[in-house]
């Protein structure tokens, strides 16, 4: 890895170290020497790696994940960095706070890919995916008290119809929710598989199958992970924070994968550029180009925006 500038991926790279959008982000954000990276959502430590050969040794990292097994593969992957690199098991909802512990004012960079690897959703623990019978947790941090089969087995049907609406974008979602628990009524419903039989079953016509793009139960595993980890409230408090937690030229990266989040990083960067707080440096998303899609699959439904502090 060059020290001078952003590292070259190899082909013995694997999916879960390549970091979306690295490209994208080399062409837009130049840090000097001794600067200063929040990365939110350090994941394996792609993203940090890359920025990380900017610095020298006057220059620090932070970085944050929710996840242990994350700071542990990161801890690994950036072990041969020059820089400072400090990681910590926390949400980025509380960055103000976790800055703060470190001695960190203000950064150059505060990046955040929303997006999860793919071993965690292979990860039975989690219980992320319908490809695989696992139990219905979805939690990425595990001291969340709350599981997906929690919710799935104690909401009523009016409730948990608007969360699958809300954040699932699902059209179905009071059909869903009547067999979810007409379901639970005969047996609790405590794994993936169970789940996704119950959704598919709802709302797939047998005449229609294999005509729908995604898998019927996708739009409800995702609404229900997006509840599980308060995905987006944690999301509304990183942007609320960041202009007051970014040096005047500093820079603000949001990788999201669905349009819920887009949207909130949409608002919040047109909301600051009118009260002349940010500039926004991609007036449209940045999406993956045809080879990247083609080397790393995860970065298909990704979207990049960039602000910086002025």
């Amino acid at each position: 890895m060059t020290q001078n500038g952003w590292a070259s991926l190899t082909e013995d790279d694997s999916p879960g170290h390549i970091p979306v959008l690295w490209k994208a982000l080399a062409e837009r954000i130049r840090l000097p020497r001794d600067g200063r990276v929040v990365d939110a959502t350090i994941g394996y430590g792609g993203h940090s790696r890359l920025f990380g050969a900017q610095l020298g040794p006057e220059g620090m990292i932070l970085g944050l994940d929710v996840d242990p097994k994350c700071i542990q593969r990161a801890q690994s992957f950036t072990k041969d960095l020059f820089c400072n690199v400090v990681l910590v098991r926390e949400n980025f909802a509380n960055l103000p706070e976790v800055m703060r512990e470190h001695g960190l004012s203000q950064a150059d960079l505060i990046l955040a890919d929303l997006g999860f690897c793919s071993a965690q959703i292979e990860d039975e623990e989690r219980g992320l995916s319908f490809q695989t019978d696992m139990p219905l947790d979805m939690r990425l941090d595990d001291r969340l008290t709350a599981t997906a089969a929690d919710l799935v087995n104690r909401l009523d049907e009016k409730a948990l119809a608007d969360l699958i609406y809300r954040y699932g974008q699902e059209r179905a979602s009071r059909k869903i929710a009547r067999c979810i628990v007409q379901a639970r009524d005969r047996q609790p419903i405590t794994t993936t598989g169970q789940l996704a039989r119950i959704v598919q079953k709802a709302i797939t016509r047998p005449e229609r199958r294999g005509l729908r793009r995604l898998h019927p139960a996708t739009r409800t595993f995702q609404a229900l992970r997006i509840a599980v980890n308060r995905e987006l409230e944690c999301l509304e408090k990183l942007l609320e924070s960041a202009p007051n937690l970014l040096k005047i030229g500093g820079f603000l990266a949001i990788i999201s994968f669905h349009s819920l989040e887009d949207r909130l990083v949409k608002n919040d960067f047109r909301k600051n550029k009118m009260d002349g707080i940010y500039q926004i440096l991609t007036p449209k998303p940045i999406t993956a180009d045809e080879e990247e899609r083609r080397v790393n699959p995860r970065s298909r439904s990704a979207k990049l925006r960039i602000a910086q502090r002025i």
